[in-house]
């Protein structure tokens, strides 16, 4: 080998070790532990650490025969800073590991640093695609935590927003799996009815994503003048075009071929990996915390919980697209439903003053003022409390030692839960199949790396 030539190999060896992510990336099969191989190529453990497919492991297969290449993490299709490493012979997926950590920003540990208070500005920027029901969650988790309990009305706009913000959620995932399938009208028509919602949220918070609506004691205003007559738009807009999206994806024959029968799951694996939300539900497991474990004024209206049957792809899509129609159901008995009175609690602890207050009152000013810069203390203890996202059970495990801003702050992000199953889903599928897997997963890497 002529010397530029090795010099160049030496360059290309010292970049790779410059740039590696250690333990985490996919190793040649020689160098690779048997366990880590069986989970690489998608076998699900126990408890007792046996596997549910114990035969898929092909040990005796060689390196030379197979290729190892990199998918992201900058790349359209992984829906965010996502590196998956796949073990290719051929077109076929022989072995998949996802690599995380690009988008890390440390929120939790943010959150230890935040008073209470400041905590919604926080979590709400995890998920993107549901700030609202991020907000929920922390919000529930720190009222357990003080005792108090929230108004009724307020409790029926959390209701309200949240499933809005589902719709939005389940939108967006309309709109990028058409796209990735190479539906791209599917791309504008998601994001255009997105846009109603959207200026909705804008109108009732004033801002359009990370809200900082939901606040622990109630919402943060109370909903505008007319919201009845906006929401019914909203409400009948998108439920006459869910009608257009099913003629237009469901019986396409390039959409169906790409659905139906790919990256399948069973209801004993997906228990078994602990995934929830649509990829749970797909297998044929009726888990919705809605209904299972009721919050809010969830038992007192009426829904359905949608499951698939073969847990395919084209199942997870079914069952987003008719999610979106039960929203709009759960969203219309809201506008009948929901109470007059405080849009929050009048616990002076929890709850500044009015604005108009400020002005005429020297306490009411001085109130205002620590309770924003201060925060308010919560009784030592600890609490979890947990939502159905649209991605699954988001969790929110809060430990409080007294003082005014949380001692422990952990999300269990179901994003992050539910990705350990690509492995799996991707095992012996096309590498054409890895884009519509990742897809229907459904990830948002903000919470994955919070």
């Amino acid at each position: 080998m002529s010397e530029p030539v090795v010099r160049a190999a030496e360059r290309i060896e010292i970049l790779s070790a410059e740039t590696s992510e250690g333990a985490q990336e996919l190793q040649r099969r020689d160098v690779t532990d048997v366990n880590e191989l069986g989970r690489e190529v998608g076998s699900v453990l126990r408890l007792d650490g046996l596997t549910l497919d114990p035969t898929s492991i092909d040990v005796d297969r060689r390196d030379d025969e197979t290729m190892i290449i990199n998918m992201g993490p900058s790349h359209p299709s992984t829906h965010g800073v996502l590196r998956l490493m796949l073990e290719l012979d051929g077109e076929f997926v022989l072995r998949t590991k996802p690599v995380i950590g690009y988008l890390h920003t440390g929120m939790e540990k943010t959150g230890e640093e935040l008073s209470y208070i400041q905590g919604a500005t926080n979590v709400t920027r995890m998920d993107y695609l549901s700030p609202v029901i991020n907000e929920l969650c922390y919000s529930m988790a720190v009222e357990k935590l003080l005792g108090i309990e929230v108004p009724e009305r307020a409790v029926w706009i959390r209701m309200m927003m949240s499933e809005l913000n589902r719709i939005s959620s389940h939108l967006v995932w309309m709109a990028t799996n058409g796209m990735d399938l190479g539906a791209s009208s599917m791309m504008i028509y998601g994001l255009r009815e997105r846009e109603l919602i959207l200026a909705f949220f804008e109108k009732t918070a004033g801002l359009r994503l990370n809200l900082n609506y939901v606040r622990p004691g109630g919402v943060a205003a109370d909903l505008p003048d007319g919201w009845q007559d906006d929401v019914l738009v909203i409400c009948d807009t998108i439920f006459a075009r869910t009608f257009e999206y099913d003629e237009l994806l469901t019986g396409q024959p390039i959409f169906r071929n790409r659905m139906i029968g790919v990256a399948p799951l069973t209801a004993e694996e997906a228990l078994a990996l602990g995934v929830t939300g649509p990829l749970l539900r797909s297998t044929g497991v009726a888990w919705d915390l809605r209904r299972a474990m009721p919050y809010l004024a969830y038992d007192e209206v009426e829904f359905d919980v949608i499951v698939g049957t073969f847990g395919d792809n084209f199942d997870r899509y079914a069952i987003r697209l008719n999610e979106i129609r039960e929203s709009i159901r759960i969203v219309r008995q809201c506008i009948d439903m929901t109470p007059s009175g405080d849009y929050r609690s009048q616990d002076p602890k929890v709850t500044p003053p009015p604005r108009a207050r400020i002005g005429e009152s020297m306490e009411a000013l001085i109130h205002h003022f620590k309770l924003f810069t201060e925060g308010f203390q919560v009784p030592p203890g600890e609490v979890y409390s947990a939502v159905e996202s649209p991605r699954g059970e988001l969790g929110c495990y809060l430990v409080s030692d007294g003082t005014a801003k949380p001692y422990r702050l952990h999300v269990r992000a179901p994003s992050f839960v539910n990705l350990q199953a690509v492995s799996l889903l991707m095992r012996g599928g096309s590498m054409s199949d890895t884009i519509t897997v990742i897809s229907t997963i459904d990830p948002v890497m903000g919470e994955v790396d919070r």
